[in-house]
């Protein structure tokens, strides 16, 4: 559908170091791999990244919370604190354009695989570098996880139900969110290495990356100096905006501003909310947010869902039932927008994954390669760099790099 069937993609040719595990630095290397990057994904003899640990659920045998987020990536195992294994690190980054790492403040540099020690050898390198609390601050030495920060941020404040507990987001939300600032700051740094023919460093924190999000809330604060709350659904500044439960089942309408309020009243025959006084403008339904949620409560739940979307669709005002996930990946706009992948892969079979959430007209995104087995590529990246194949089962002797996987194809 998109790309017209084009091989060319817009980061050939680009290699990206990835000393990232677990999700926002390996979410953010698989999106690149999308895109056509080189991803090799360095992970540790044996254990490999530990999200290949983190189950129920797995799907023939490996981890589906693996499997979600390394598509697009070569994988080698290395044993980091080992000589060799250094050395192993010290050859790609002078290939690489970009370095990938998520390890606690301090770590790499003590391996001596930090920023300043491998700009020496590769001054065009671009260092990004994720963490739960950036790498500079009081907290930069914390670590840091996705539910965490979910608190620590301010996100869980805002989540849940008026008067009820804090409620984290269902996905790993901040993980991902600072997955995809990173890959802003990694495509801002090729482009300014263009210009000036040096890399640099880039600092992502989780924590940074959920303070932006909370947007208008926090401008809000400044503005007020009352900090937002929990209000389920609702909108603090727009009403009705919210979801309701309808005879068959819970939807959403969003009603965001006063020509929609129009048209929805107009098409659901609402003439005396319309007419109301208390509920003609968007401020006056936040001042009199209780009375109207009630009686727009009362009427929906008289209705069945399907009812109110063709009244309301019909008008241009948007509204729709809340889908499970099984209904979100079987729906017929998410298959018509190629978002479900059939990927091939030596263990899994018929494997499923979300599909690509940019297209690309002339350089479209593209599954290149599967999630790759635990060090299944270390031999082919090492012959790579130029190192011979008695040398490779020394290594593997000694346990600088893992065993090689068995792949049945």
């Amino acid at each position: 559908m998109f790309g017209g069937g084009s091989s060319l993609q817009a980061l050939d040719g680009i290699r990206v170091l990835d000393l990232s595990r677990t999700l926002a630095g390996p979410f953010c290397t698989m999106l690149l791999g999308d895109m056509g990057a080189d991803i090799i994904k360095v992970e540790q003899p044996e254990q490999g990244d530990e999200t290949r640990s983190f189950t129920p659920p797995t799907w023939d045998g490996i981890s589906s919370y693996y499997l979600a987020s390394n598509r697009n990536k070569r994988s080698i195992t290395v044993d980091l604190k080992s000589k060799e294994g250094k050395e192993i690190i010290f050859s790609l980054a002078k290939t690489v354009d970009v370095l990938v790492e998520n390890f606690r403040t301090g770590t790499l540099d003590q391996l001596g695989l930090g920023y300043e020690q491998l700009k020496e050898m590769n001054p065009r390198l671009i260092y990004c570098s994720v963490s739960g609390f950036g790498r500079t601050g009081p907290e930069k030495n914390r670590a840091g996880y996705d539910l965490l920060l979910q608190g620590y941020g301010g996100l869980m404040s805002i989540t849940g139900e008026n008067g009820g507990s804090p409620v984290k987001v269902g996905t790993s939300i901040v993980d991902m969110n600072a997955g995809m600032f990173a890959i802003y700051g990694i495509l801002s740094a090729m482009i300014a290495r263009e210009k000036t023919g040096k890399g640099q460093f880039i600092d992502v924190s989780l924590l940074d990356g959920q303070v932006v999000l909370l947007n208008y809330l926090a401008t809000s604060y400044f503005a007020t100096g009352n900090p937002a709350g929990r209000l389920g659904t609702a909108h603090p500044s727009i009403v009705p905006y919210q979801a309701f439960a309808a005879k068959d089942g819970e939807i959403i309408l969003a009603i965001a501003n006063n020509r929609l309020w129009e048209k929805a009243c107009q098409a659901l025959r609402w003439d005396d909310l319309r007419e109301d006084p208390r509920f003609c403008t968007n401020d006056e339904r936040v001042a009199h947010r209780e009375l109207l949620i009630r009686i727009i409560q009362e009427r929906v739940s008289t209705m069945e869902r399907q009812e109110i979307v063709e009244k309301l669709d019909g008008v241009g005002v948007p509204c729709g039932p809340i889908h499970t996930i099984d209904q979100v990946l079987n729906h017929p706009q998410v298959l018509a927008r190629e978002m479900v992948l059939e990927v091939e892969h030596p263990v899994v079979k018929s494997l499923k994954m979300p599909g690509f959430p940019v297209k690309l007209s002339d350089t479209p995104a593209q599954v290149r390669r599967h999630p790759p087995l635990l060090g299944e590529h270390t031999d082919e990246v090492l012959s790579e760099l130029g190192i011979d194949s008695a040398q490779i089962v020394e290594w593997r002797e000694k346990k600088v790099i893992g065993n090689k996987p068995e792949v049945s194809r």
